[in-house]
């Protein structure tokens, strides 16, 4: 290959502390509205942390999917609840960058992939190398593979993580090699495989771990893998024999622990939870925490930084104000209904899972009736999310809280959860409400972001909440309750303590005490920087994991 290839497109030279050259595989990345390839929390993380690396002037690349429909979009049917279309992307800012790689998929040998670069100067981002099978010279399944992000085909998905893997890892070989292969998650499995039997050392592996769910760690057949193309050649009957766990499935995650050098969690809470998970496995690596966190150049507003520097309190609520307007106008004009910027503001905002409990708030209808209904002190409350389209169970959470909200003047459900509506969410909300089941949230990150722009969070203790919150200083903590109990008493139990929070801590401080909560808005600002900023998490991968 010619040696033209042989560069990171980076408009700078690498600063002397993080030389080390890193590829970064994440099966999404959320950088910019514009580009519409991530469902969630994954993607934020990654697009965030490609944006650190960028001003950081980290020698890293980032290595993902170029998905020909995106995740899907949002839209309503005719009753308002949700449809899924999935509409064709066109990203002219993308470089074609003319290096194409084949791979071998399920006997065919010669399966293309192409290279597609988002430069730094477009977003301000580390360069991201795009991958696509939609190329000329590949049959018609083969062109398929890079259409949906999370195909719901059990053959496509495995497709794709060895197009991500295989052909990621031949796309960094193309442009010269990394001295360290991160994996964000286990989608990209079959680089670690590939990269091995290419003399890549052990301590140039290193693994990224999210979720803390059980059904959210891949377990596949291991001798269907190995008929697919998975391990980048065919293994024998032996080999794959000491790849497999569990009655001969392969377990993505087991499997990158054990290959990886060094893993991490993205939280404190959640490396406790994850080395317990995966202790009784031999041979996995140490697995550190390194917590999540988010770009305060693209996340916050810049006069709420500001009012927040000062100390200002009167700018901050003025500029508060301007920001619920404009998120109004969207609730407006997707729901025709009139929200007042003076009303106490609570948003829940995140992918849409069943464990996240969009719909806690609904538990009792008595009793959230009977505080929506309060004249003297008002609240108004938005849901917003994607559920995944073949998710029937959230789908139905998002119908239940459409049709709830449509009998009600100050409840509101908006469609198009992506990165333009989720700043304006963040920048316009009064209160963050987090509500996933204890010990299922790795990390969560929505509430950092809300916290960068002035919205106090009211949230389960899970995730990257202990590691910051002081209840009653700068957010409000739900009690926590055994985890062991059947989820419908601990869905009645946190829904009780939730309606109490709101109704004797939150609606209380924000009407009769406005300095109390001004002093909890600029302690969470505090509390949020420089802490939960992806600066200090791409600095500590550089140190602690790379």
């Amino acid at each position: 290959m010619s040696s033209n290839y042989n560069t990171w497109f980076h408009p700078y030279t690498p600063s002397k502390n993080f030389n080390k050259k890193v590829a970064y595989f994440s099966m999404e990345f959320a950088v910019h509205q514009d580009l519409a390839i991530y469902s969630g929390g994954l993607g934020f993380l990654s697009g965030s942390h490609m944006r650190s690396a960028f001003e950081l002037k980290q020698n890293m690349i980032g290595i993902g999917m170029l998905w020909k429909y995106g995740y899907y979009d949002q839209a309503r049917n005719e009753d308002q609840t949700l449809r899924t279309d999935f509409n064709e992307k066109h990203f002219d800012f993308l470089e074609d960058t003319g290096i194409e790689v084949e791979i071998n998929l399920h006997d065919n040998p010669h399966v293309k992939v192409r290279a597609y670069v988002l430069k730094p100067e477009t977003f301000g981002s580390a360069p991201i190398y795009l991958l696509s099978t939609d190329v000329e010279g590949n049959d018609h399944l083969s062109r398929t593979i890079t259409n949906h992000l999370y195909d719901s085909n059990e053959l496509t998905r495995i497709s794709q993580s060895i197009v991500l893997g295989i052909g990621g890892a031949k796309i960094v070989e193309a442009l010269g090699g990394a001295d360290v292969y991160h994996l964000n998650e286990g989608h990209a499995l079959p680089a670690f495989y590939y990269l091995r039997d290419h003399g890549i050392n052990k301590d140039q592996l290193v693994f990224t771990t999210h979720t803390p769910e059980k059904a959210g760690n891949s377990e596949r057949d291991g001798r269907h893998l190995n008929r697919c193309g998975f391990f980048g050649r065919t293994l024998s009957d032996a080999e794959l024999h000491e790849e497999v766990v569990n009655d001969g499935m392969l377990s993505y995650t087991v499997s990158a622990l054990r290959m990886a050098n060094k893993a991490n969690a993205v939280s404190k809470l959640h490396a406790v939870v994850s080395r317990d998970m995966w202790k009784d496995y031999e041979g996995i690596c140490d697995i550190i925490p390194i917590t999540n966190a988010q770009n305060q150049t693209f996340w916050q507003d810049e006069v709420i930084l500001k009012a927040w520097e000062t100390k200002d309190a009167q700018l901050f609520i003025e500029r508060k104000k301007e920001h619920k307007k404009a998120l109004f106008a969207e609730v407006y004009d997707q729901t025709g209904k009139t929200f007042d910027p003076e009303i106490l503001t609570i948003v829940w905002a995140r992918r849409f899972a069943g464990y996240k409990r969009a719909d806690l708030l609904l538990h009792d209808l008595d009793r959230i009736e009977k505080i929506l209904s309060n004249k003297e002190k008002p609240i108004q409350i938005i849901w917003a999310g994607k559920p995944y389209p073949f998710d029937y169970y959230a789908i139905d959470i998002f119908n239940r809280l459409v049709n709830f909200s449509k009998h009600t003047t100050n409840c509101a459900v908006l469609i198009g959860y992506e990165m333009d509506l989720s700043r304006a969410l963040k920048t316009g909300s009064d209160v963050w409400l987090n509500t996933p089941r204890i010990t299922r949230e790795a990390s969560g990150t929505s509430g950092m972001t809300a916290a960068m722009n002035g919205s106090i969070n009211v949230s389960i203790n899970d995730g990257w909440i202990p590691e910051f919150a002081k209840d009653g200083v700068n957010a409000f903590i739900i009690p926590e309750l055994d985890h062991s109990l059947p989820t419908w008493d601990q869905d009645v139990q946190d829904s009780v303590n939730l309606y109490d929070i709101i109704e004797n801590k939150v609606i209380p401080t924000y009407y009769d005490k406005p300095k109390t909560w001004q002093k909890m808005v600029f302690k969470a600002l505090d509390g949020v920087i420089p802490e939960f900023a992806s600066r200090r998490m791409a600095t500590q991968y550089y140190k602690e994991l790379y």
